[in-house]
């Protein structure tokens, strides 16, 4: 009921209303782009960050919104899970981020990467919070999404959690995108590309038994040779971006969290005890 006044007195008033408390579902215009976002916001939320939530292969961001409310409990945090439907975001457009698409090279203007942080100003919008600190967290899928954006996107994000990926983005000219950044102009792939990439704040967040070769998994020769299973994968990205950086002397802001006995199930990578530390840090208590 109270969310329901609320929301009459914000249209009466012109202003958009915040987003109620539980579990709630909207629609959001993004400079003509209609999004649905599943959003959870506990009862006992009080000024805490924003957790943004990315889905996998099944675009299923109200499964996601609903085993993401553990988080949102825990650590004071509104949810919100936007859903990126196949029709309109195939895998070119949403695991891969639209930067290449039928071989061509797109425009910034038409990445689909570029909602995230429109996405981020809608909420502060709406919650009256223009310094609302928010954080990225995808699976499967939405952390190929995520592992993209960090190669070619600024955001805001006081970190990006990458987890499970099934192929990820190596800091090498040596593998074609989407698997590095050879092919691509060298605006996007030169020295200062890479080095922005290594200073971006990612978290790979893998679990240590995500080692089944399904049939979502890309055994094309290219990801084969990143490693055999998403955990592979992982470590070995995260090993190739530490060289590269002290190599180079450039800064490196990746961390790798791992969480034992957990495969490719972002519900239990979402309520793992470690989750924290992916989002927040070691030493970190709630992110605010």
């Amino acid at each position: 009921m109270t969310a329901t006044i609320a929301l009459l007195a914000a249209l009466l008033l012109g202003t958009t209303a915040e987003i109620p408390r539980g579990s709630q579902q909207l629609t959001v215009d993004l400079d003509g782009t209609e999004l649905e976002l599943f959003t959870y916001k506990p009862e006992s939320y009080r000024d805490g960050p924003l957790i943004l939530v990315f889905h996998g292969v099944l675009r299923n961001a109200d499964e996601y919104r609903d085993h993401a409310r553990g988080m949102g409990g825990r650590f004071g945090a509104l949810v919100v899970a936007p859903r990126f439907p196949e029709e309109r975001f195939p895998f070119e457009s949403y695991q891969l981020g639209g930067l290449v698409v039928k071989g061509e090279v797109q425009p910034r203007s038409h990445w689909t990467w570029r909602f995230v942080s429109r996405i981020a100003e809608e909420v502060r919008r709406r919650e009256g919070r223009a310094d609302m600190p928010y954080y990225l967290i995808g699976h499967s899928g939405g952390g190929q999404f995520l592992i993209r954006l960090s190669g070619f996107v600024a955001t805001d994000a006081k970190r990006i959690v990458v987890a499970n990926p099934g192929t990820l983005l190596f800091p090498a000219r040596d593998e074609k995108y989407p698997y590095g950044f050879g092919g691509l102009p060298d605006e996007l792939s030169d020295d200062q590309a890479l080095r922005r990439y290594l200073a971006q704040p990612i978290t790979l967040y893998l679990g240590e038994k995500d080692t089944e070769r399904d049939e979502h998994l890309d055994k094309r020769p290219e990801a084969d040779r990143q490693g055999t299973t998403r955990w592979e994968r992982g470590q070995n990205a995260f090993r190739a971006a530490e060289k590269l950086a002290r190599d180079r002397g450039w800064t490196f802001n990746w961390r790798l969290v791992a969480v034992p006995e957990v495969g490719h199930d972002h519900e239990a990578m979402f309520d793992n005890e470690r989750c924290r530390e992916a989002l927040f840090g070691p030493a970190a208590d709630n992110g605010k």
